[in-house]
């Protein structure tokens, strides 16, 4: 499991010199006494990022797979299966570790809210859109994650704002391709792009403010989330149709396991980068992802459904 870190953001991107600032924290000598601290677990965050890219583009292409191959047409029902795995893993490990953290329940609750939202307005836009352009414009969510930090009195890196050239640049060629096929599709996107880097600063500050480490921190977000999203399946998705979602099929409910195991995987996966980083990074590591998905997108889409050259050039 993840290390819990207290130390600041970026291992990576900063410097054993004197005066060197951390992204998004303060002066080392100001927050601890003038000694900088010791450089960090450089394993830990190697197999963090490759567990957090891997699992991301494997949930990505399974979840097109079961919307796409097998017509599983209830994708906040999925989200919710998600989450009930959450809680199936993070409470029985939680409990066994003997853990027993604060819980900043306000914090927990409104994190879980912003996530469900979230979710609900991605899965809106997916189904106007194919995953490339979904992809495509997610590639602004570094972006607002800066500007959102900005305005909460966070300072960013010096790297970390030249690396916003490029990614502003591909999000801008990205967009303009993606609202050639739906302008409704890309605005839920968008605003579930904005969600969800709000999201992830929250999930930043739990981690390196309150101190509760991956696992707590799946379990104590899994149960509130199942009940949002699996009460608004029940009424927006399931209401009509429950027949379409216990038919017996192998292979679909082989891809939903899948999917689940990879959720879990994914979330720890981004609760320790983000215990070791920071919501900007997380988001600017995330644009890697768009070429694993693009591919995938491709192989996926039927015949003939190519994406557009701008969202490509963006990317």
């Amino acid at each position: 499991m993840c290390p819990r870190s207290r130390r600041g953001d970026e291992a990576a991107m900063s410097t054993a010199g004197e005066g060197t600032l951390r992204p998004w924290k303060p002066d080392p000598g100001q927050a601890d006494g003038g000694r900088p601290p010791p450089p960090g677990p450089a394993l830990p965050l190697t197999l963090s990022v490759l567990a957090w890219l891997g699992t991301g583009t494997t949930m990505a292409g399974l979840n097109k797979w079961i919307f796409a191959a097998h017509g599983f047409r209830y994708p906040l029902l999925l989200s919710s299966l998600h989450m009930l795995s959450g809680v199936a893993v993070g409470y029985p490990l939680g409990w066994a570790r003997g853990a027993r953290s604060p819980r900043p329940r306000a914090r927990i609750y409104l994190l879980s809210l912003t996530f469900c939202t979230s979710v609900a307005l991605g899965n809106l836009g997916l189904s106007y859109v194919q995953l490339d352009v979904a992809q495509a414009v997610a590639t602004t969510t570094p972006l607002v994650t800066l500007v959102l930090g900005v305005l909460g009195g966070r300072r960013p890196h010096p790297l970390q704002c030249w690396a916003m050239g490029p990614v502003c640049a591909g999000a801008a060629c990205s967009i303009a391709g993606g609202l050639r096929f739906s302008q409704p599709g890309c605005g839920f996107l968008l605003a579930a792009t904005v969600l969800r880097a709000l999201k992830s600063i929250q999930q930043s500050v739990l981690l390196q403010e309150d101190h509760l480490d991956a696992l707590s921190l799946l379990g104590l977000t899994s149960l509130p989330s199942f009940v949002l999203l699996f009460g608004a399946a029940v009424a927006l998705e399931l209401g009509p149709s429950w027949q379409g979602v216990l038919r017996p099929d192998a292979a679909l409910w082989g891809c939903v396991l899948l999917s689940c195991l990879g959720s879990v995987l994914y979330n720890l996966a981004t609760s320790c980068l983000l215990s070791l980083t920071s919501a900007l990074t997380l988001h600017l590591l995330g644009s890697l992802t768009v070429v694993g998905n693009l591919l995938l997108s491709r192989v996926l889409a039927p015949a003939g459904a190519a994406a557009a050259p701008a969202p490509q050039v963006g990317v």
